[in-house]
């Protein structure tokens, strides 16, 4: 079901966003509404509860001061796959 939603926003910013919406063949309640959407999602995904075996996994490593993932990452790819 439907319900209207009165806003209050600035004018320039519905001003760009209705051309931002039109350009992406959207409506901008569409738009609004995929936002609102997206947002209280990701509010449901933070109230997930561990499972008893990733809790007793958690914190179990410590990494050091200067590990850098991403270069760890793509190191252990690089030998994976080279």
């Amino acid at each position: 079901m439907n319900t209207k939603l009165t806003l209050t926003i600035e004018q320039s910013i519905i001003e760009k966003a209705k051309k931002y919406a039109s350009g992406k063949g959207r409506s901008l309640s569409d738009i609004i509404e995929n936002y609102l959407k997206i947002i209280t999602k990701e509010e449901q995904a933070k109230e997930v509860e561990l499972t008893p075996i990733v809790k007793s996994l958690k914190g179990s490593f410590k990494e050091p001061i200067n590990f850098d993932y991403k270069t760890e990452l793509s190191k252990r790819l690089a030998e994976k796959h080279l």
